[in-house]
């Protein structure tokens, strides 16, 4: 089996585009020899590259790229706690899910259901009535 190219196409605005001819016409190659230098440049360097003006650039770069930030261990320690608080909450979500789903179950199947108790008839039985919202 030979080795076929492959045909990548994506789209740039107007000033973006007139800036890359440039560049290529600077070097004196084509547009889409720039754009083939990117992409073996890119898969050579598994994918961190950093693009910048050619004034910039040095033979020796003591910046890593990608940056590495160093995050705190009681960062971590709180991210982990809330995850395992996450993890919490999304089981006690599948046991009340499970629990409806179990009383409806019962409602559908037509088990007889105990006595329902509505509070708005027992405030009226305690002459509470006038203001349902109302704490206290």
């Amino acid at each position: 089996m030979g080795n076929k190219n492959k045909t990548i196409s994506f789209r740039v605005n107007e000033d973006v585009f007139e800036t890359l001819r440039e560049i290529a016409e600077e070097r004196d190659i084509s547009l889409s020899a720039v754009f083939r230098d990117y992409v073996d440049t890119l898969v050579a360097h598994d994918g961190q590259v950093r693009v910048v003006p050619e004034g910039e650039a040095t033979g020796e770069d003591t910046e890593e790229f990608p940056p590495k930030v160093e995050v705190p261990k009681s960062f971590v320690r709180e991210h982990e706690r809330l995850e395992l608080e996450a993890e919490h909450l999304r089981d006690q979500l599948d046991e009340h899910k499970r629990y409806i789903t179990q009383l409806r179950q019962r409602l559908d199947e037509g088990e007889e259901i105990e006595e329902v108790v509505h509070l708005e008839e027992l405030d009226r039985e305690n002459g509470k009535a006038e203001d349902p919202y109302r704490l206290g």
